[in-house]
């Protein structure tokens, strides 16, 4: 699956626990679990340890029926299957839900997010693991095989309609998980919340007028805090070029532009804040692609929707509703 957009790749962890002050009796409660090819967390703040011991244990089972059901490296996943296959019989309404959201951002981005990409990933890795990169005969033939359109998602079926197809939810299962794990916490009753599955969202504060803090990571140094936001009621996402690079100058990465067959040069970076995780986590992969002028006129045009983008020069810039602490 996609690789931590946050904590080891992104954006940093909870920041400033130290020295909070939480409502009376209240205590922050942190757990996690394995999922994604990472650890996944949860953090939430509460009177009661045992229910929020409770909540944090659904939340993180939550996370990882989503990583059984979508990844696409593990035999018993959906996604595997499909690949496989060619079509899956009676598909899980969770994976029709985000393959649904996947062909809704094709639409909505011009084809910029398209989940079909897996072709071009597994040539670009093949020639990268023999030390190269794949000759423009090679690319030509695996981008032929990514079209969305080509998709048939129906409720009783899901089928590629060509030969080779594959696809990947490494831009939507991650957030989609972070929701998922979300509405399993809230049915504990609980406000003040904190998920990480390698994107966040953010509920509630950590302390009594302090809301939860996180740090955007310099693409270039993962030692760096290109800046901090602080994150209350809204999910975000990163998507970066150096979370899995094929190049050492970053030319060639994981994320690619399904116009072009190979990955988009003017950005190093981008964050966005949606209301919900999966958007989020959609539209970091699609702003990439789309780069600067066009990422951020459709942003303006989504309600609750900003981006931070840092170009490839270090250059950043954000929408105006951007809550950065420079």
């Amino acid at each position: 699956m996609k690789r931590r957009t946050f904590i080891a790749s992104a954006v940093g962890s909870i920041a400033g626990v130290a020295g909070c002050v939480w409502p009376h009796g209240a205590k922050l409660h942190t757990g996690a679990a394995l999922a994604f090819g990472t650890t996944i967390s949860i953090s939430v703040v509460h009177t009661d340890a045992e229910l929020a011991a409770r909540a944090i244990s659904d939340g993180l089972r939550a996370a990882q029926e989503v990583d059984s059901l979508m990844n696409i490296y593990r035999p018993e996943s959906q996604v595997y299957q499909l690949n496989r296959d060619g079509y899956l019989n009676q598909p899980d309404q969770r994976l029709l839900q985000v393959l649904r959201q996947g062909v809704q951002l094709s639409q909505l981005t011009q084809g910029a997010f398209d989940i079909t990409v897996q072709p071009l990933w597994l040539l670009y890795s093949k020639a990268a693991a023999e030390g190269g990169l794949p000759d423009a005969a090679a690319v030509g033939r695996a981008r032929a095989l990514v079209n969305w359109r080509e998709l048939e998602i129906a409720s009783h079926q899901v089928r590629l309609h060509r030969n080779g197809m594959a696809l990947t939810l490494n831009g939507l299962a991650q957030g989609y998980a972070a929701d998922q794990a979300l509405a399993a916490v809230q049915k504990h009753g609980i406000r003040d919340a904190l998920l990480d599955t390698g994107e966040f969202i953010a509920r509630g504060q950590r302390g009594q007028q302090r809301p939860w803090t996180l740090g955007v990571r310099d693409p270039r140094d993962e030692h760096r805090l290109a800046t901090t936001l602080r994150a209350q009621g809204c999910s975000v996402a990163t998507s970066g070029d150096y979370e899995c690079r094929f190049t050492p100058d970053y030319r060639h990465h994981h994320i690619f532009d399904p116009a072009l067959g190979d990955s988009p040069a003017e950005l190093a970076s981008v964050t966005v804040l949606a209301p919900n995780a999966m958007l989020a986590d959609g539209l970091s992969t699609a702003f990439m692609v789309m780069g600067w002028e066009r990422a951020q006129a459709l942003a303006a045009r989504m309600p609750a929707v900003d981006l931070l983008v840092i170009d490839k020069q270090g250059h950043s810039r954000c929408s105006a509703g951007f809550p950065a602490e420079v």
